[in-house]
């Protein structure tokens, strides 16, 4: 398995990971805008094939963001979210990044256990946050806490 950056014909199949992994999924055309506005956008590829990603932007100064992070289920607990994880916390650390924060439905425990496992801290909750109703925790991360 390796990372590599987003290209545009990759998006059919990053689609296609994001409506079997979230319940209110980007559309087709936000995700596309995404990487034309210039988001970090990485995917992970297995023997050819897309099976991961990550998208993730500076919000403001000093702050980056996380906006998602999805993996294929059939490649699910092969440490692949953990990788694309810590490229995006890599990255945000060499330009100078010292916070970065996401959200996650407050409900999905699996989530936010794993992103607590890679020190993020339940900063607040947000009701109705999503549009199914469902509320948030924004999650916030210090780079600080890992070495060079």
């Amino acid at each position: 398995m390796f990372i590599r950056e987003f290209v545009p014909s990759d998006l059919a199949r990053v689609y296609q990971i994001e409506v079997e992994s979230f319940s209110t999924p980007y559309e087709l055309a936000s995700l596309q805008q995404l990487y034309e506005i210039g988001a970090g956008f990485l995917v992970a590829v297995e023997d050819g094939e897309i099976v991961g990603y990550i998208i993730f932007w500076v919000k403001e100064e000093g702050l980056g963001h996380i906006i998602a992070l999805a993996v294929d289920r059939k490649f699910r607990r092969q440490h692949i979210a953990t990788r694309l994880l810590m490229m995006a916390i890599t990255i945000f650390k060499n330009i100078d990044i010292h916070r970065i924060s996401l959200e996650v439905k407050s409900h999905n425990e699996a989530a936010v256990s794993f992103y607590q496992k890679f020190g993020f801290e339940i900063d607040r909750k947000v009701p109705n946050y999503y549009e199914d109703g469902s509320d948030a925790y924004v999650m916030l991360f210090s780079t600080n806490k890992i070495s060079n």
